[in-house]
């Protein structure tokens, strides 16, 4: 199983589970953290802790075997579906938490992360462009300035940064997030409900411009995609040359 679930009374314990591939998700992973928290929210959970297995939180997307479109889809549809629970969800990181793991932590409510945490959307360095939702919501969830550095100069920030900056609110390992789950499952749902719908309703996804859209696909499209992935397989310097 690509996902590993398990529940603690009112806590739904959710681990990506492929270590092997540095937890990189693919489509199944998707499609199994979607289908769980559905699921968590049939159950009434109160609290979803999303990891990963091995000390590593999730070091980007796997795209083997899957058309890009249909994975970046389902992985927009995911992150919306992780913002907008009616969870409280928290993020427990270590590792690393890149591209598509970065993107995962953002989504979700809270975060907690060990000081040797990595975070960060290298996606300059690949030749990708995330979608205009990723975009807002690390300006929202880690201010304008880290957003910048993140996506225009594929800066990485540790837990350690990112707690000082308030975008990890707890400096912590798995069982500190646990622990936290567990005060946050034993408060009044009902207030933090009305609390989290607030929130969402400050944060709605803006309308994509004509441009920013045409500016995306034609990253997507473009020869310095095949060239990041090949200079990423090789273990060298990419050479982007804009085409």
């Amino acid at each position: 199983m690509a996902l590993k679930i398990e529940s603690d009374n009112s806590v739904i314990v959710a681990t990506i589970n492929r270590p092997a591939r540095k937890n990189a998700v693919d489509q199944e992973t998707l499609t199994e953290l979607s289908q769980a928290l559905t699921q968590a929210e049939a159950q009434t959970a109160r609290v979803i802790v999303l990891t990963g297995a091995e000390n590593t939180f999730c070091s980007g997307a796997d795209l083997s075997g899957v058309r890009e479109t249909q994975f970046t889809d389902a992985l927009h549809k995911l992150l919306i579906q992780l913002a907008s629970s009616r969870c409280v969800t928290i993020a427990a990181i270590d590792g690393h938490a890149l591209g598509a793991g970065a993107q995962l932590a953002m989504s979700c409510d809270l975060r907690v992360a060990t000081a040797r945490a990595i975070v960060g959307v290298p996606a300059a360095r690949l030749g990708l462009v995330v979608n205009h939702w990723t975009v807002e919501r690390l300006t929202r969830e880690c201010s304008w300035p880290v957003a910048r550095a993140m996506l225009l100069a594929a800066r990485n920030y540790s837990g350690q940064e990112l707690a000082g900056l308030g975008a990890v609110h707890r400096i912590g390992d798995f069982d500190a997030a646990l622990a936290w789950a567990r005060e946050i499952a034993a408060l009044a749902p009902l207030s933090i409900a009305g609390h989290k719908a607030a929130l969402n309703a400050s944060s709605r996804e803006p309308e994509v411009n004509e441009l920013v859209q045409r500016a995306r696909d034609h990253a997507w499209a473009s020869k310095d995609v095949e060239e990041g992935r090949a200079a990423f397989s090789e273990k060298r310097a990419a050479n982007f040359k804009g085409e």
